[in-house]
């Protein structure tokens, strides 16, 4: 079977797509519109000129083309993990006032609301999501840019089109594994995102300038040929592993692979709220990407912030609102580039899906919410997990004792402790303790298990994560209002706001493979 005819089978062709007919609508109002315009002239002539270009979305339809694209990705993040971010942001800075915050993209000018399913589920996961985003096809969940149920089509990305169509330079960051399915659903093509060696060696063959973020996952392969660093030095990349050499980068420096020098658990960047003073964030690797990239022909930088979603999947609410704080302000670094190429910028922020189902609202604390009780928190579950709870299991260490560590990083107070008159709302009540007590118990007993080794009950309270820390994790978020449905990825709709040349195609209700198809209009790639 040739490879339209495969094409053909797996995307059922025959049928008329969403896209064609909304397209075809579209064609249709603006002949109709056209049409319409010598009427209106006559009645309007001697505004004409004015409302013409004030009507930004005629101008934004048969206008000009952005020569800089910056589409940001904020994995997990629904609307819900952008809100808590904006009234924690606006209530912590207005000493507990109910005062909603600004992110640097919520003050774009246009925004929609995009749908996230995937072939097989309204509950998708990151390969399918993000190949609908980078290619405008839907697949399978696991699937990164090839064709659902018999997978033997590779679909085509908008950073491969604008490479070698437009001769674009194009960079990729993530804040976790470089070889994870969302950045690797812009470069390359796997029947399965476990397919990490592979994936690592397509990153090294599609000749993209820029790469930086966590680890490959699987850098070794199988051990018996050359890691994905070596392929990548074979290739012609400059790879770097010291945050001091990566900061004297400058232009000019050739093909690049910043993998970090701190990481965290799985081998990805830290949560934001666990970095180090000095220590590089999304936006550092934001701006040396477009210091690396900036040129005359125009560049494509896609940037993920992988650990909200990772966050979210663990019910971790602080970690989650800290994440997307440091993504706001690595869209900003985009802003500062856009306010000096405002004529020729185009930045996108969005979501592959929603994860963990996360609420604003939670039943004990009824119609309030009491945020400022996260700024207690110090430290994300998975550096709780690494610094504490490892050394509680292996020596056994009594419950009391944890829990003035769990003081100490959580706020979280015994009603027995010396302080507990000035704990406020972080006094933990007698069911909170008895909760943290058996969650703590199971933790010695089993420390973290998959859950097909895990009960009905533990699944449910603990996901497949470390007791101990879930319950602290789903306590203060109780305490302060926020709470979870569940561990895994949600249906729910997803934002993407917009700013630029051509923002004005992102307003209003869409799929997400729409994406995709309207950066190819506006580009000119095909």
């Amino acid at each position: 079977m040739r490879l339209m005819e495969r094409e053909d089978f797996c995307m059922k062709e025959n049928k008329m797509s969403r896209r064609s007919f909304l397209k075809v609508g579209a064609v249709a109002s603006a002949a109709g519109m056209l049409a319409a315009a010598p009427a209106a002239a006559n009645a309007a002539a001697p505004n004409a000129a004015n409302a013409a270009e004030e009507e930004n979305g005629l101008l934004g339809v048969f206008g000009g083309k952005p020569k800089y694209v910056f589409l940001f990705i904020g994995d997990g993040m629904g609307t819900a993990q952008i809100q808590s971010a904006r009234f924690y942001k606006g209530t912590v800075e207005n000493n507990g006032a109910v005062v909603e915050g600004e992110l640097s993209f919520t003050q774009f000018p246009e925004v929609g609301s995009v749908t996230t399913y995937d072939s097989t589920s309204f509950c998708p996961d990151s390969a399918s999501t993000a190949t609908s985003i980078a290619t405008g096809h839907k697949t399978e969940s696991g699937v990164i840019n090839m064709c659902p149920w018999t997978r033997d089509v590779p679909y085509e990305t908008i950073a491969e089109k604008l490479h070698a169509q437009k001769n674009y330079k194009v960079g990729v960051v993530s804040t976790v594994n470089i070889d994870h399915a969302t950045p690797a659903a812009f470069y390359a093509h796997q029947k399965t995102r476990k397919n990490y060696y592979a994936i690592g060696k397509e990153l090294a063959a599609s000749g993209f300038e820029y790469f930086a973020g966590g680890e490959f996952q699987k850098v070794n392969g199988d051990g018996t040929g050359p890691d994905n660093h070596e392929i990548a030095a074979q290739n012609g990349y400059n790879v770097v592993t010291r945050q001091a050499d990566a900061a004297t980068l400058k232009a000019g420096a050739g093909k690049t692979l910043i993998i970090a020098e701190a990481l965290a658990d799985g081998k990805a960047m830290n949560y934001a709220m666990d970095a180090a003073a000095g220590e590089w964030q999304l936006t550092d690797y934001v701006r040396k990407g477009i210091e690396l990239l900036d040129n005359k022909k125009g560049f494509f930088l896609m940037t993920e912030s992988g650990k909200i979603d990772w966050a979210c999947h663990a019910n971790d609410a602080a970690a989650s609102i800290h994440d997307v704080l440091e993504m706001s302000n690595a869209v900003q670094a985009a802003v500062d580039f856009y306010n000096a190429h405002p004529n020729d910028t185009l930045i996108l922020v969005t979501a592959d899906h929603e994860t963990g189902g996360m609420a604003i609202g939670y039943k004990t604390t009824n119609y309030d919410t009491f945020l400022t009780n996260l700024t207690h928190q110090k430290m994300s579950y998975a550096k709780f997990d690494s610094t504490y709870v490892k050394s509680y299991i292996a020596n056994k260490t009594p419950f009391e004792a944890a829990m003035a560590d769990v003081k100490a990083n959580f706020g979280l107070t015994l009603p027995t402790d010396p302080d507990a008159a000035s704990a406020g709302k972080l006094l933990l009540t007698d069911y909170e303790v008895e909760n943290l007590r058996k969650a703590y118990e199971r933790t010695l007993e089993v420390g973290a298990a998959s859950q097909k080794e895990m009960s009905q009950q533990d699944y449910e309270l603990y996901g497949t994560y470390i007791p101990f820390s879930m319950a602290i994790c789903h306590t203060i978020n109780h305490k302060s209002g926020m709470d979870h449905t569940t561990y895994a990825h949600t249906g729910a709709m997803v934002n993407i706001y917009a700013l630029g040349v051509g923002a004005e195609k992102f307003r209003g209700v869409f799929d997400n493979t729409e994406i995709y198809h309207k950066l190819a209009e506006l580009t000119g790639v095909q």
